[in-house]
């Protein structure tokens, strides 16, 4: 008995190291890459195929700021495309991170929300909930290895204020559940837009004032 729970424990005690290593300090092992490749894939087709009425109503050239979630699952399969081949681009893969971790956390706010208000929990919505906290979490997971440089945040910057501004400015965010949950929407995304700016402007080792005055001075 004590040798089974001895075991037992040993076989715990690998495994979360093993699981601390593969999810915290190299996700990078190409076995996992290609499980969160093929997953990110059929989620994007999955997604597009759940946005088709939104875009079918849709004008075509407002098509790259419709289908939020899939697009975000798409740059993220391309991202880890480039992460198995070793031919990372620095800023499709901060793009791919940061707008997986908004668009996952914007949908779980939103599905909640919707819960609260007395909605019953279908395996659809509860399947959407699940897999937008997978896409915050893979997101985290990778943009922890991720560095950014600061054009590449202006970059980014741009870019979320120019979608929150076609979503809520022109009305093409994605389909609610209910009319009001537009205010909602409207100050989550806005809010996890400032964040993920923050966040960034937080990881960036900007050159210290010591620095540039020698790099002046040679």
């Amino acid at each position: 008995m004590g040798i089974a729970t001895g075991s037992g424990q040993h076989f715990r005690q690998n495994f979360y190291f093993w699981l601390r290593h593969l999810l915290w300090e190299d996700p990078y092992q190409d076995w996992f890459l290609v499980t969160l490749l093929v997953i990110n894939l059929l989620g994007s087709i999955y997604g597009y195929y759940w946005y088709h009425e939104q875009l079918l109503a849709t004008p075509w050239f407002w098509w790259p700021f419709t289908p939020d979630s899939p697009l975000a699952t798409t740059l993220f399969t391309l991202a880890l495309f480039l992460a198995l081949g070793r031919w990372e681009s620095g800023l499709l893969r901060l793009v791919a991170a940061v707008a997986v971790m908004k668009y996952g956390l914007w949908a779980i706010v939103i599905i909640t929300d919707f819960w609260r208000a007395g909605a019953a929990v279908t395996p659809v919505e509860a399947g959407l909930w699940l897999s937008h906290l997978g896409m915050l979490a893979e997101g985290y997971l990778f943009l922890r290895h991720w560095p950014a440089v600061p054009w590449q945040l202006g970059v980014i910057a741009l870019w979320l204020i120019i979608n929150d501004s076609v979503d809520y400015g022109l009305g093409l965010h994605p389909y609610l559940f209910r009319p009001d949950q537009e205010g909602l929407a409207l100050v989550t995304a806005t809010a996890i837009s400032l964040a993920a700016i923050l966040y960034l402007v937080w990881r960036i080792k900007w050159p210290s004032r010591a620095g540039k005055s020698a790099a002046g001075n040679e």
